[in-house]
């Protein structure tokens, strides 16, 4: 803690404008210091901090107002103080605090006891149980403050939460009078006309109803309950939480024991209990059953009842009801998981039975709609994802199941079926379990396959859609089911089909077939996601079916036809999602089915009189509308694959005819009042659902005609039909003709004045609004950060937002409005949302607006003037002033239309846009339009016409808006322009903008300023715009705006609960602080790292920041921990990072999703950072409590990332304590285990085992969501490269109990991990899906090529399945591996292709494994042919050929075999290097049953081998060459092409050059390479690899070239050679040298280069003689280069020998004379390369002249002898020899070249023998020069080695000199190796042992000799000799024993 002086404040820098932030930084440091100080600290300091902070409260001068931050900070330092400190002086504190808010009278300091009033609960809530005296006086004090309504607003608000915080802690000290007339004030505040003090009061009476009280009566909670929803009505979003959250806690308290038995207090409990009993008998838990005494105060029933019952009055309003359930919300998530999964089916049947099926109104569509959505949003949203655990979602299912799909139809007496509204819902909500499940366990399954197929057939049309649905979710969790599904599907329907038509059809055979179409749609959408579950000839058979009908349809009756062709059209819609492979080969066929159902008008329709009825009318329109939805279909899967410009010129000619036969029913109908209005006055019906009028059916087709045209593109359009279809969409939905409700209606409504707003109409029509809306635009703000999908503005919780949108959607959509969308593939992830199109009068105003929007841009100034004046004319038509209603609706459809229209023109970046829609006429009329649009349209339109238009236009434009901001007074108006002025700024960019940014800026700070809260907020959110978009550029206005935001924070009218009463009612939707918090952040943004550089603007921001982050609202912490997160990148050094990890741990457990998934964003930023110090911060608990979090709700990605990322840096730290940790989560069970009884028990008994040996706990009994497993077995394989050994056995288990899960998922990752470590014998169980099959092959070829059992005896149950699958890989049909039933066609391919490359593997392996040989050896003959076969399938499916077959594909009919392309290609595509790789294996080893493959040949016997013909004379190659020549070249091609080729792409390579060496080879290719156009393509492609790709590719390559030509070499010396016999220049055979020449110079590695290096010349070695010259001519290049320092003559020396080997002989004289003059000119270049090097120094001089004279020696000693060399040569390599030997860098590689010269010469080899000669005087010269040295022992110990190599060498000359001349020699040797002799050293020098050695030796060999030479010695040196000797002999005796044979020898000299 600082000293007296630090804790005092200097009062003098309070004033002027920089006080405030002074204060603040002192509070900041004061709290900092009370952090850290000790109880000796405190008594010097605490005094002086308690003045001054009372000071801060007081607000006296010169202290400043106490806003909002100041009052924060100085209540936590109280706190602080009397939590560390003493508290003597409580009392005296306290008695300050409330004597300023005791004054009564003074009204102007109504800041100063906001602060008070704080402080108090602050510290009451901290230490209140130790001052519960003051209780009394501040409860008076409070409720006085709540009752003067001449108090603000804060103030009141302040008071009843100073009261709250004190009765938590001292409640015990109110009494029970002073209590009720706290409860008596608090629950009249809940109806107070301030929004604020009715949320106080709510958070104070939870306070108030503890929720342990037992003693609670019944009706205190009715009270309650009736009070908050009254409140509903007025109440802001805010508002309804709070009262939410009152009314979830005081019913959620009612689920308590009673205190006394239960007393009837009212009439309407008996009839309550009536209705809840059977709810009770039905679901009421055992634990309940086991003590009748242990009663609650309501059941559960009868609290739900307390709801439902406001729910149902007649007069509660829209707006109550979806409150209302907010109320459930809180409701349900306060009584959490563990009631709701033991009371689900009294929850369900309340919903079900107490709001569903409640009678409502006839015909109150929107009504239901409501209702099932909201109950959808608990029971989907809050339930289902949130709190119930797998075991509880499998129950879920099973109850739904149970209780009501099971239940229709009833087929007992007695029995009552479901209505069709319960079964909508929990089919909705079964769909989203079993996706929420991921996979369906056997309950699961019997539970819902029945079921489901049997609600297609239901009467009402919204079931049949929903059980659609849910079969299609359920069946992509189960893919097994799929085709049995399909199938009885199909029966089903054909057999309503051959019902139809006879006289004695059910009535509701029509609803059954169409229910089935949608049935089998949604089915074929799940098949592009699981394609190989399902044969292609069902697709087959169902598009042949639809064509029969449709062909059958004119025979029949309308009603009939109208049936077949609805289920035909539907069924051809949902086969258009296959794709381009299916439709490809019928799309002629279609054109035609088309063209037919779209005929242009006829005569008779568009007659005056025409004399169709209304039902042909009907069938008519319904007829183009379900052909126009295949159209649809076919456009959305296969554009722009299979529309061509042609067929979209046919297409987009059927869609006009559409849409003129649906203007002339329009005419008909406006003359003759065909058709009437739609069902009711909110317009169009649903089919099935509100009726089906001819103006329905005419909406839905004009929906049709818009989409297509849309999903069809313009460019086959011409001008004239983009003018109509523009005309057309402008009026449907911009004018009075477009409203299909009733006018009478409507204009009675607007003399009334009743018409109020679009947004709070209920009739599901809203006078023809559109539901598109310009939010949905992406923010360019959010990043990947916002982990979870598109973030709220005000940061609510999803289900919150859910509900409270509902409040302003006028039109609610469902996927019965559209069923075609069940069609649809789109399953891209696990889960989808169900579609909710609206219904059809709203949808076809989406698609005119999106089809104007599209099609606006496109125009030709003219025309587009036309439109715009067309379009905004029509918003002011006189005609609409007798429809307020549909006046609002054209302009807002209209700005809409203009906004979309300009997004998408903005995004063209064409000049034409900028011309029309830009230019000054155009540009003009639509600023005065969207002037007017500002805050009900799009804001960002100004912005992006701004950006489209010229510099005049955005000058008068800002102009505009500053003069609208100056006069206009109103604030929605005011708040437009704010908005405006940051959209055009944003859009305009820096650079136009540049000038205008002071001016932005001025204006939207003094509007920031503004005390409405409507103004502030929009103000300073286009200020975030404009910050983020200027970015640098906003540099200068940091200082200021940091200032303005520090003030606002300071401002009474900006706080939340501030400002005046209507202010503060309306705050709840504009949450101002949050936007501040996102312009600190973009101010951080801007200043980067520059914020280190000034202390004031960085401590002003971490303080602000700090404060932000404190904050109780979660919306503001949200947006607080995102500025922590960018000062983290650029100030970490000022950021505690400690705290900040306790904070986000704090939040992480927080129910609210927005503030916990910012958090988990935060972690991951600290993980990437350091996540070794995070885990010092938060150890394992923190990731235990990760893991926990994923486990409870395995949607947040996020916490994946976080631990993923963790797991990564750490893990090499400490593996095992993750291999525990992911241990302990695969320990536990899953639900789908327990639900299955084999899986269960099987689970159970793992789980036990591993239980025991860790801990010896119960750890069995406890439940894991399989996801959380799989993520656990997923991190286990990061954790497997650092893996202890120890470990192993626990990895195993581990991964052994995954494979043998029930869950597919976790069972295919367990067999991954086990292909890792090997271990396993996988069970083909009959719910093994194909996938799991593959892996399981994959681990068995794994398994044996392991080498763990290498006797093929012992290999036992694994091999087995191996050539099981093999053998039946053989035969062509389905396969069926173990217990697994029949496979479809993909799936049997699939699995081929999968055991073909595990036994590629094996044979690839056996190489270099021989046991393997004995594994694969007896299935040769069976593997050549099918490798072969695959690779020319797979080359086959790579040039999409027509004459697709594979080995085992022939039950695919060929115009399908397309269908399976796109499928099995993929799996091909992991195979074929696989294949390939064993095929060249094969081929290298001549296999000859690879050869007859190769041949065609598809039956081989492996006991009789294949008789192959002399294939290297033949002329065409095998049959399958081209196929298998193709993929290596594209392989090759591929790899060459990319600049980086991945490791793939390289690894390919290598195996295709490996096939290659043997493909080029006669028995293989005959002649077909040597065709000239194929020749130069495969030339021109080795050129580019020799030139670009590595050298390990290389080196390859060039064996490869090789091959190529010594196996082809007569075929290509016979073809291209000229008349002299001479090979041509540009023949085959010269480009095999050029490639193998070409990378000699490159620049990689030097070790590759060399291993390049001698490949290439070993190439030229196996080449014609011609070739040596080159190769020779290549190699002196290498002697005489000298660019650089890397030796690469050197090492490839022995290169060069082999290419001087195998000279010519005699006999080849031209060949000998060439070769002569070869060497005679090689040996010249050597020389003349040492010569050069005369006089130069350096590594590279040394290194040339080592490798020339290296390269000379190797030439005289290799050449034979009848090559001949001239004297002089000789004479001069030798004198080069001697001179080097003097020369200290090269003496040693001098004497070894010498001695390599005389060593030759002793073999007899008479030039070596004849240089020794030339050698012998430089040799002596060099020994003498060293003895020399004497005096330099270093320099002398230099020439060693050297000296060595001479006296080996002289030691082999005279070993080779006859017996007669060996005296006279020893007279030259024995005086120069005398000369190193120096006996006189005690240690002898090296050179000395060296030649005492070579004497000895000499001595031993010739003995007479030696005494002869050395006797003619002179005397001098002979003494030297024998000293040496003696002493040499005399080291060598042993002491005391005399050496006698050398004594003997020496005698004798």
């Amino acid at each position: 803690m600082s000293s007296n002086e630090a804790a005092d404040i200097d009062e003098t820098k309070l004033e002027g404008e920089e006080g405030e932030i002074y204060l603040l930084q002192w509070l900041a440091d004061a709290e900092k210091d009370l952090k850290t100080g000790t109880p000796e600290t405190f008594k010097t300091s605490q005094t002086i901090y308690e003045t001054k902070l009372l000071k801060v409260i007081a607000g006296a001068a010169p202290y400043p107002n106490p806003g909002r931050p100041f009052r924060n900070i100085v209540a936590r330092c109280l706190v602080l103080i009397y939590t560390s400190g003493e508290t003597r002086s409580l009392f005296d504190t306290l008695q300050a605090l409330l004597k300023i808010v005791g004054d009564m009278k003074a009204s102007d300091v109504d800041f100063k006891k906001v602060a008070a009033f704080y402080c108090i609960g602050e510290l009451m809530a901290a230490v209140g149980s130790t001052v519960m005296s003051f209780m009394a006086e501040i409860v008076t004090v409070s409720l006085k403050t709540l009752r003067s309504s001449s108090n603000s607003v804060l103030l009141r608000f302040s008071a009843l939460v100073a009261l709250r915080k004190a009765l938590l802690t001292a409640g015990k000290a109110v009494t029970d009078s002073v209590m009720k007339d706290i409860l008596k004030q608090t629950k009249n505040a809940l109806s107070d006309k301030s929004l604020p003090v009715q949320r106080a009061a709510a958070d104070l009476l939870v306070v108030l109803y503890p929720s342990g009280d037992g003693s609670r009566s019944v009706a205190d909670v009715e009270s309650i309950v009736v009070i908050c929803t009254k409140s509903l009505e007025g109440g802001d979003q805010d508002t309804r939480r709070s009262l939410a959250r009152l009314v979830g806690h005081v019913l959620a308290s009612t689920q308590t024991p009673r205190a006394a038995p239960p007393v009837d207090t009212s009439k309407k409990k008996g009839k309550k209990d009536q209705n809840g009993e059977d709810a009770d008998n039905d679901v009421v838990s055992p634990s309940a059953l086991a003590t009748e005494t242990v009663k609650t105060i309501l059941t559960p029933a009868e609290m739900l009842g307390q709801l439902s019952t406001q729910f149902n009055k007649p007069n509660a309003s829209r707006k109550t009801r979806i409150g209302l359930f907010d109320f459930y919300s809180a409701l349900i998530a306060a009584l959490g998981t563990d009631f709701v999964e033991a009371n689900y089916a009294v929850i369900v049947k309340h919903f079900f039975m107490e709001i569903v099926c409640v009678s409502r109104p006839p015909g109150a569509r929107d009504e239901t709609l409501l209702i099932r959505k909201l109950v959808g949003v608990i029971l989907r949203e809050l339930i289902g994802v949130r709190l119930l655990s797998e075991q509880g979602q499998i129950s879920a299912i099973q109850e739904l199941s149970r209780s009501y799909l099971k239940k229709w139809p009833a087929l007992m007496p007695g029995q009552v079926e479901p209505d069709s509204s319960l079964l909508v819902i929990a089919l909705k909500e079964v769909a989203g379990l079993v996706q929420q499940l991921g996979n369906a366990p056997p309950p699961v399954q019997d539970a819902l396959a029945d079921p489901l197929v049997t609600l297609l057939s239901h009467p009402s049309h919204s079931a049949r859609v929903s059980a659609a649905w849910a079969l299609r979710s359920f069946c992509y969790a189960t893919p097994l089911r799929i085709p049995k599904a399909v199938l009885s599907i199909l029966e089903l329907l054909q057999r309503d089909m051959t019902t139809l038509s006879t006289p004695a059809a059910p009535s509701d055979i029509a609803a059954r077939a169409i229910g089935h179409a949608y049935g089998l749609g949604a089915l074929f959408a799940v098949i592009p996601e699981r394609p190989l579950y399902v044969s292609a000839d069902l697709s087959a058979k169902v598009f042949d079916t639809a064509t029969q009908l449709l062909r059958r349809a004119g025979e029949h009756d309308m009603h009939i036809a109208t049936v077949e062709i609805e289920v035909a059209w539907t069924a051809i819609a949902a086969l258009m999602s296959l794709g381009p492979n299916f439709v490809r080969s019928h799309l002629p066929q279609l054109l035609v089915l088309w063209r037919n159902a779209l005929p242009k008008p006829t005569s008779k329709d568009t007659a005056p009189d025409s004399i169709r009825g209304n039902a042909e009318w009907v069938f008519l329109l319904h007829v183009r509308a379900c052909a126009l939805g295949a159209v649809r279909g076919f456009l959305r899967h296969n554009a722009p694959a299979l529309v061509t410009l042609d067929v979209a010129r046919r297409i987009s000619s059927l869609l006009g005819n559409a849409l003129s036969f649906a203007n002339t029913f329009v005419a008909q109908q406006s003359q003759s009042g065909l058709g009437g209005q739609g069902a009711q006055a909110g317009g169009p019906s649903v089919p099935g659902v509100e009726g089906t009028s001819a103006a329905s059916r005419e909406a839905l087709l004009r929906r049709r005609v818009y989409q297509c045209f849309t999903a069809l593109g313009f460019s086959s359009l011409t001008d004239a039909m983009q003018m109509t279809l523009l005309q057309s969409t402008t009026a449907l939905f911009a004018s009075s003709e477009g409203y299909v409700g009733s006018a009478l209606q409507a204009a009675i409504a607007t003399s009334a004045g009743n018409f109020t707003s679009l947004w709070s109409t209920t009739d599901g029509y809203a006078y023809g609004v559109t539901t598109l809306s310009v939010e949905q635009e992406i923010d360019p703000a959010m990043n990947t950060s916002d982990i979870q999908g598109q973030r709220d503005r005000l940061n609510r919780d999803s289900i919150e937002a859910k509900i409270d949108d509902l409040i302003s959607q006028p039109v609610i959509g469902s996927c019965e409005h559209d069923p075609l969308l069940l069609c649809q593939a789109q399953c891209t992830k696990a889960e989808i949302e169900w579609p909710e199109p609206p219904p059809s009068a709203t949808s076809v105003v989406d698609a005119a607006i999106e089809l104007f929007a599209a099609l606006l841009p496109l125009q030709e100034s003219t025309a587009s003037k036309r439109i715009v004046s067309e379009v905004l004319d029509s918003t002011r038509s006189a005609k609409l002033e007798k429809n307020s209603g549909r006046k609002a609706a054209v302009f807002v459809n209209s700005t809409i239309a203009i906004a979309f229209a300009l997004r998408i023109a903005t995004t063209l970046h064409s000049r034409q846009c900028r011309e029309t829609l830009g230019g000054s006429q155009i540009a003009t009329t639509l600023s005065l339009f969207l002037k007017d649009a500002l805050i009900s349209g799009d804001p960002r339109a100004l912005g992006r016409l701004a950006s489209l238009s010229g510099t005049n236009f955005l000058t008068s434009q800002v102009k505009m808006l500053v003069d609208q901001v100056v006069n206009n007074r109103d604030p929605y108006a005011r708040a437009g322009c704010a908005l405006a002025f940051g959209s055009i700024y944003t859009h305009v960019g820096g650079i136009a903008a540049g000038p205008l940014l002071k001016t932005t800026i001025n204006v939207l700070m003094s509007l920031g300023n503004d005390p409405h809260p409507v103004v502030h907020f929009w103000a300073l959110s286009a200020l975030a715009q404009v910050v983020n978009a200027a970015s640098l550029a906003y540099a200068p206005f940091v200082s200021s705006t940091l200032g303005m935001l520090f003030k606002i924070y300071l401002l009474e009218t900006h706080e939340p609960d501030g400002g005046t009463v209507t202010n503060t009612n309306i705050k709840g939707n504009y949450p101002v602080y949050q936007v501040v918090c996102q312009l600190i952040d973009a101010v951080i943004a801007v200043l980067g790292p520059d914020i280190q550089e000034s202390a004031r603007t960085r401590n002003l921001v971490l303080n602000l920041v700090h404060e932000f982050a404190t904050e109780l609202d979660e919306g503001i912490c949200v947006e607080a921990i995102k500025c922590i997160q960018h000062l983290l990148m650029f100030t970490p050094d000022h950021v505690d990072i400690s705290d900040l990890v306790n904070q986000l741990r704090a939040h992480l457990v927080s129910p609210r999703r927005p503030l916990k998934f910012a958090s988990i964003n935060a972690l991951y930023q600290l993980v990437q950072r350091d996540a070794l110090g995070m885990s010092k911060l938060g150890g394992d608990k923190l990731v235990e409590e990760l893991f926990g979090m994923l486990d409870r709700d395995p949607s947040i990605d996020g916490v994946r990332n976080v631990i993923s990322s963790w797991l990564e840096q750490t893990v090499t730290y400490n593996p095992s304590a993750w291999i525990d940790l992911c241990q302990r989560i695969m320990s536990r069970t899953t639900a789908s285990q327990q639900a299955s009884d084999p899986a269960s028990k099987q689970g159970q008994s793992l789980s036990f085992g591993m239980s025991q040996e860790s801990s010896g706990s119960s750890q069995g009994n406890l439940t894991s969501r399989w996801r959380t497993q799989l993520f656990a077995l997923q991190s286990q394989k990061l954790v497997h490269s650092t893996l202890l050994v120890s470990r192993v056995p626990d990895l195993i288990k581990m991964a052994f109990t995954a494979s043998a899960a029930y869950v597919t998922e976790i069972r295919l990752e367990g067999l991954v991990v086990l292909r890792d470590v090997i271990e396993l014998t996988p069970a083909f169980s009959s719910d093994s899906t194909p996938e799991i099959l593959s892996s399981a092959v994959q681990v068995c070829a794994v398994f044996v090529g392991s080498g763990i059992v290498k006797d093929v005896g012992r290999m036992g149950r694994i091999l087995k399945l191996l050539t099981s699958a093999l053998e039946q890989s053989k035969e062509s049909g389905m396969l069926s591996l173990g217990d697994a039933g029949e496979l479809s066609p993909n799936a049997s391919v699939m699995l081929r292709i999968s055991t073909l490359s595990a036994w590629a593997e094996l044979e690839v392996a056996s190489t270099q494994q021989n046991y393997l040989k004995e594994v694969v050896g007896p299935y040769r003959a069976t593997l050549a042919v099918l490798w072969v076969a695959s690779l020319r399938d797979y080359a086959s499916i790579k040039g999409d050929s027509e004459v697709f077959q594979d080995s085992g594909s022939a039950t695919i009919d060929a115009p399908y075999a397309s269908l399976g392309r796109e499928v099995l290609l993929p799996y091909y595509q992991s195979a074929w290097s696989v294949i390939l790789h064993a095929v060249a294996t094969a081929m290298r080893l001549g296999d000859p049953y690879v050869l007859a493959a190769m041949d065609g040949l598809e039956k081989v016997e492996n006991e009789r081998p294949p008789l192959i013909r002399n294939t290297s004379i033949r002329e065409e190659p095998t049959a399958l060459f081209f196929a298998i020549f193709g993929l290596v070249y594209e392989a090759l091609a591929s790899s060459s092409a990319d600049a980086t080729p991945s490791e793939a792409l390289r690894r390919n390579a290598m195996i295709a050059l490996e096939a290659l060496k043997s493909l080029v080879k006669p028995e293989y290719s005959g002649k077909a390479l040597l065709d000239p156009t194929i020749f130069d393509e495969f030339n021109s492609l080795c050129y580019r690899m020799a030139m670009t790709e590595s050298t390990a590719v290389q080196i390859r390559l060039v064996e490869a070239i090789a091959v190529l030509a010594t196996s082809q070499k007569e075929n290509m010396t016979n073809w291209f050679k000229n008349a002299s016999g001479s090979v041509l220049p540009d023949s085959p055979l010269t480009h095999c040298f050029r490639i193998c020449s070409i990378r000699a110079f490159g620049n990689d590695s030097p070790l590759d280069r060399i291993s390049l290096i001698r490949a290439a010349f070993a190439a030229f070695r196996y080449l014609r003689e011609e070739t040596r010259a080159v190769a020779i001519s290549i190699y002196a290049e290498l002697l005489r280069d000298e660019k650089s320092d890397l030796d690469m003559a050197g090492p490839t020396l022995q290169s060069l020998k082999a290419m001087l080997d195998n000279a010519p002989t005699k006999l080849q004289a031209d060949a000998l004379s060439r070769y002569a003059r070869l060497v005679h000119g090689l040996l010249s270049a050597c020389l003349v390369n040492i010569d050069a090097m005369r006089g130069r120094q350096g590594a590279i001089s040394t290194m040339k002249i080592t490798n020339n004279l290296l390269a000379a020696v190797l030439i005289l000693t290799v050449v034979t002898p009848q090559i001949g060399f001239s004297e002089a040569a000789l004479e001069y390599c030798c004198s080069l020899i001697s001179q080097k030997l003097l020369e200290k860098e090269v003496s040693l590689t001098a004497a070894h070249c010498a001695k390599t010269i005389i060593l030759a010469g002793a073999s007899g080899n008479a030039m070596p023998k004849h240089c020794t000669k030339l050698l012998l005087p430089g040799l002596i010269e060099y020994v003498a020069s060293v003895a020399a040295l004497v005096d330099n022992p270093s320099a002398q110990e230099a020439h060693v080695k050297g000296v060595d190599e001479i006296l080996k060498a002289f030691s082999a000359f005279f070993s080779s000199t006859p017996e007669d001349f060996r005296a006279r020699t020893l007279g030259v040797l024995l005086p120069t190796i005398a000369l190193l002799l120096d006996p006189s050293k005690a240690t002898p020098t090296p050179v000395h042992t060296l030649a005492v050695s070579q004497l000895l030796s000499l001595a031993t060999v010739a003995p007479a000799a030696f005494k002869e030479a050395s006797g003619k010695m002179d005397q001098a040196a002979r003494e030297t000799l024998e000293v040496s000797v003696r002493q040499a002999i005399g080291t060598n005796t042993p002491a005391g024993q005399t050496a006698a044979k050398p004594q003997i020898s020496l005698r004798s000299f």
